[in-house]
Formats: structure tokens, C-alpha cells, sequence
């Protein structure tokens, strides 16, 4: 309160009057003493918001700092090698090393190569691509995972960025864009996909 000189006077004048006794001053320092404590309140309401605002950024600071960054499993996309994974894919699937502990899951964003969509209404799961034709396509690309997508349930497999009306057959295209485009090169000289195209998306397990 040093720091106001209007305050600091009030507070002299208080103590000067209470002091002599006089009842006119006296009086009027009765009066001044409520202003004193109406401006120390607010003063005082001040600080105590701006001591509450300060450890509130202090603590976002600090829980910031402490939290660790989101980690996301890599992908197998390659069906010639195993894939350390705790979760049971199925054959259909894009497998990824899914640890133990484990509930709710996604991948690392990737890149794949869409070879072809079937519509799916939300009421029907049975329209899909089937495993034949997934199994004909594997052939022609042994060494990038093909697979299909099903209706998104618990416990199953879902892609990111795909569209819920429709199902899909892709192939696993690389981590970058360059590697997506070689791949998209190969599908096309196969001559079998002629609309073929590139998306990058995650695969992703809700086990609740």
C-alpha cells in the first residue's frame, strides 16, 4: 500500500484524528475508516485473484512439462513378417503391434492405395468385399498387406478417414507420400484397379 500515495494519506489522516480525539475530526475519521476498508477489500480481492490466476498457469506449466506425448503402434504392412501384436487380427485386417494393456488404439497415420469400395448401409453389414477377391489381389502385391474393411464394431478393426456408407479393399502403401505413389504406379500397371487413388488413414481397435 506504499506504493499509494492517496491510501497512505487516508490512513494517516485516520491515525491523526484518533489520536487527538477531537469530535469533529473524530467524527469525520469515523467516516473515512469504512471508505479505508472498502478500497483495502478490493486491494486485497485483487491479490488474491491475481495469486490464483498465477498458480493456475504454474500448475498448466507443469502438467504440461509432466505429460507424455501420445504414442501411436506402427502398422505391419508387410505380410511376409510376423507381427508382434497382443490383439487376435483377422486375416482381412491391417495388423499393428496393439500392447498388452490396451483398450482404445490407433495407428500411426499411413498411407493406402484404395482398390475398390461396395456400398454399405448402416443396416446392412453383409455387403463387403469378399475374402476371394481380397486373397486374389494379395497375390498380385505379395509384399504390401491387402485388406478389407467391415462394419466398425467393439472389438473389431476400423480405418480413419473412410467413409461409413461403403466398404472398402486397399493395400498397405508406406509411411510417406513418395512410398504411396510407387505403390499406386504398381496398382495401376497391374491394369486390374483402374480407379485406384491414395489415402492416408489410421487403423484403430475400440475394445470397450
Amino acid at each position: 500500500m506504499g506504493s499509494n500515495p492517496t491510501l497512505s494519506a487516508i490512513f494517516e489522516f485516520v491515525i491523526l484524528n484518533l489520536k487527538s480525539g477531537i469530535g469533529p475530526t473524530a467524527a469525520t475519521s469515523m467516516k473515512v475508516i469504512p471508505m479505508v476498508k472498502s478500497k483495502t477489500r478490493r486491494i486485497l480481492l485483487g491479490l488474491l485473484v491475481a495469486a490464483f490466476t498465477s498458480t493456475a498457469i504454474g500448475l498448466d506449466v507443469v502438467a504440461q512439462r509432466q505429460r507424455h506425448p501420445v504414442k501411436h503402434p506402427a502398422v505391419c504392412g508387410n505380410p511376409n513378417v510376423s507381427c508382434p501384436t497382443t490383439f487376435k487380427f483377422e486375416s482381412y485386417d491391417l495388423p499393428f503391434r496393439m500392447p498388452q494393456t490396451a483398450v482404445i488404439y490407433d495407428t500411426d497415420l499411413f498411407y493406402a492405395v484404395m482398390l475398390r469400395s461396395v456400398a454399405s448401409p448402416a443396416d446392412n453389414c453383409d455387403n463387403y468385399i469378399p475374402e476371394p477377391d481380397r486373397l486374389a489381389a494379395q497375390i498380385l502385391f505379395p509384399n504390401n498387406k491387402v485388406f478389407t474393411s467391415r462394419c466398425a464394431e467393439p472389438g473389431q478393426v476400423s480405418y480413419s478417414n473412410t467413409s461409413a456408407k461403403a466398404q472398402f479393399m486397399a493395400v498397405y502403401a508406406g509411411m510417406n507420400l513418395a512410398e504411396a505413389n510407387r505403390m499406386l504406379a504398381t496398382v495401376k500397371a497391374s491394369g486390374k484397379f483402374p480407379g485406384a487413388s491414395i489415402r492416408r488413414m489410421r487403423a484403430m481397435v475400440n475394445g470397450t
